[in-house]
């Protein structure tokens, strides 16, 4: 008899634990998705045939086992020149990747630098010598007296930055991601996210790009992840790619129910499980073999009985934030302060730009038509997403969305972005739970990882379902490795967990790429 596999969410890590699932086991999966959407945060929204890339994904990783991932299921398209001044050109085949380049730059005093910051002519003009010395004797004084130990975010940043360059640069939008002071956040998140990024070498990467001849293979191994500055994406955004996989998983064999929503998780004999999901028609029951959970795991402590006390205290006390997108349609952008780099529309090239100015509450801007042209339903106009992260009880989370798109348009009127005359249309896309948080009752993880990782055929995978603000190839690759121990009957699941680990990041392994 085929086993069965409940799959939790058909985000990233649920849709490539399905699909590796189908190729590598006897094993039938079942994917439960409480929403009407395919790709969980990694969705594409199509707002009157204008798209949004809900917090933007680059589809770029370390990991040969991802890129050649991604590149069995989409073509790769070079794109065409014109492609590059915002011109549609025809493209027949759907299923495409187009290859991006990347320029992702700080907005501060209502200046352009760029990020990660260089030391350049445009730097040196737009801060001044004076505030430029004070950052170079900042840095000089933190590697002679560097922080010993360092406890907090902000330490992690002074250490390898200089207290100045961190103020300058980094301090008030990571606020705003995280909606605490640096000095209350762990360092686990910096050494997570940017473990290898420092002044030396983004030096190193600004000389070497001046002196580059020709372009890089697109995995650009011998890069930081921060300093890459080429990515691929689909031609009609991520979601287009995980719709894709959806209807291949159902097509090979596999279930997919949309509207239903996990509700219980209860073991039976044999390591087996009775889920239970709601649908429309009401409560449901499944017995499966195997769970692969991508829910937070508040959720999944909360679906089961017989849970000690002190393990339902950690779990509800995880925490995460919420994100909120406020798509704008534009004549166009009306940006003072402006580069030489001019095109159509008035539109900067840039894919994000980050808000560092403490005057608004807007942490960054996407600029859709930069990441492909076919976001754009009219080539004409400028489509752009403004970003807000808050908590669930926040004023923002709360606020009438017509009431949240008046600020939005108000602080990017305020900052010199746009003229308010130019906006033709707008919407609003709120995600619950979207970025998990390392305070509240984090501390505590390994005893919740502990108990669950005992429940045999239980396998917790992706960024919620791990706790862990993974990107999605870190998240397919835990579904890989959960996928590839039960087809090797491995039972320890340490290696799922190794997956973008802190203080050892899998893809710095030499071989990592290779396993």
């Amino acid at each position: 008899m085929t086993k069965k596999a409940l799959i939790i969410g058909a985000g990233p890590a649920g849709l490539t634990a399905a699909l590796e699932l189908l190729r590598n086991t006897d094993i039938k999966p079942v994917v439960l998705e409480k929403s009407t959407d395919i790709g969980g945060i990694s969705k594409t929204v199509n707002y009157k045939g204008n798209r949004i890339d809900i917090g933007g994904h680059r589809f770029f990783s370390k990991s040969d086992v991802i890129m050649q991932y991604w590149q069995s299921l989409f073509n790769v398209s070079t794109s065409p020149d014109n492609i590059e001044k915002n011109k549609k050109w025809k493209l027949d085949d759907e299923k495409v990747f187009l290859e991006r380049e990347r320029l992702s730059r700080i907005y501060y005093l209502r200046k352009f630098f760029d990020y990660p910051v260089a030391l350049n002519a445009n730097t040196i003009r737009n801060l001044g010598l004076f505030r430029i010395i004070k950052i170079g004797f900042s840095y000089i004084w933190t590697k002679v007296f560097p922080i010993r130990n360092e406890k907090s975010l902000e330490e992690f940043f002074i250490n390898r930055f200089g207290k100045v360059l961190y103020h300058t640069f980094f301090k008030d939008y990571t606020e705003k991601v995280w909606g605490k002071s640096c000095a209350e956040l762990s360092a686990e998140w910096g050494a997570q996210r940017i473990k290898g990024l420092s002044v030396t070498k983004v030096i190193l990467h600004y000389l070497k790009s001046i002196f580059k001849s020709k372009k890089s293979d697109i995995a650009q191994k011998d890069k930081e992840t921060s300093l890459i500055d080429r990515f691929l994406y689909p031609k009609l955004g991520p979601g287009q790619l995980w719709e894709y996989v959806a209807e291949l998983v159902v097509k090979d064999g596999g279930e997919l129910l949309m509207e239903s929503e996990f509700v219980k998780i209860s073991p039976i004999e044999n390591n087996r499980f009775i889920v239970s999901y709601k649908t429309k028609d009401g409560i449901k029951e499944m017995d499966v073999d195997y769970v692969f959970s991508t829910t937070s795991v508040k959720n999944l402590i909360n679906a089961m009985s017989n849970v000690p006390a002190n393990l339902q205290e950690i779990a509800n006390g995880l925490l995460h934030r919420n994100f909120i997108t406020v798509g704008l349609l534009l004549n166009k952008l009306s940006i003072k302060n402006q580069t030489k780099i001019k095109t159509i529309n008035n539109l900067v090239p840039d894919n994000w730009i980050y808000m560092q100015e403490s005057d608004v509450q807007m942490g960054r801007i996407q600029i859709f038509n930069n990441w492909s042209p076919f976001m754009v339903e009219d080539e004409s106009k400028v489509w752009i997403g403004l970003e807000y992260f808050c908590d669930p009880d926040d004023e923002m989370w709360n606020m009438p969305d017509c009431d949240f798109i008046s600020m939005a348009v108000d602080e990017l009127e305020k900052v010199g972005i746009i003229i308010k005359s130019d906006l033709i249309d707008s919407t609003i896309i709120k995600m619950a739970d979207t970025y998990p948080v390392y305070f509240g009752t984090y501390e505590r993880f390994g005893e919740l990882r502990d108990f669950l990782d005992k429940i045999e055929n239980l396998y917790l995978i992706g960024r919620s379902g791990m706790h862990r603000y993974n990107n999605s190839d870190h998240s397919m690759l835990t579904a890989i490795t959960a996928v590839k121990n039960i087809s090797e009957g491995r039972k320890d699941k340490s290696n799922i967990w190794e997956v973008n680990t802190e203080q050892d990041y899998h893809e710095e392994k030499s071989d990592s790429s290779k396993s």
